[in-house]
């Protein structure tokens, strides 16, 4: 082989691995979430899309942004479709209008991971006209 393949391919395979490694570690669930995927369904014009990551070392991390809606509170439940559940992570408002985050340090337990896997968590947003959920989608690991 030639000398200069020698010199770079021990760099290489590490950079290479850890982009792998990382890939493997997290799972991007990304959402779109709607008035039609609340329980019960409720007929809204407010939206709201996002991407909520959730590593196997049970960190979560991510946000959404919403539209058409005075959100007043975000949290990601632990429940199937269809079904209404728990708030396991509440949401912080963002820094720009209409945003809101997972806040730092936010973990699974081993249980809501194992849910998580399974399809069992969803986040919605909350309003003063629907104090129980606006909108919503299921985290589809």
């Amino acid at each position: 082989m030639d000398r200069a393949i020698w010199r770079v391919l021990p760099r290489a395979i590490p950079i290479a691995l850890a982009i792998s490694a990382g890939s493997a570690l997290a799972s991007d669930a990304k959402v779109i979430l709607s008035g039609e995927q609340e329980v019960p369904p409720v007929k809204t014009e407010a939206s709201a899309s996002g991407t909520i990551s959730i590593g196997d070392d049970k960190a979560v991390t991510g946000s959404i942004t919403i539209k058409g809606i005075k959100g007043t509170a975000a949290h990601i439940h632990e429940a199937p479709a269809g079904k209404n559940g728990g708030v396991i992570v509440p949401l912080a408002k963002g820094a720009t209008e209409g945003s809101w985050a997972v806040p730092d340090g936010a973990k699974l337990s081993d249980a809501q991971l194992a849910s998580f896997k399974a399809g069992g968590l969803y986040v919605n947003v909350h309003s003063a006209e629907h104090p129980d959920g606006e909108i919503r989608a299921q985290l589809k690991p």
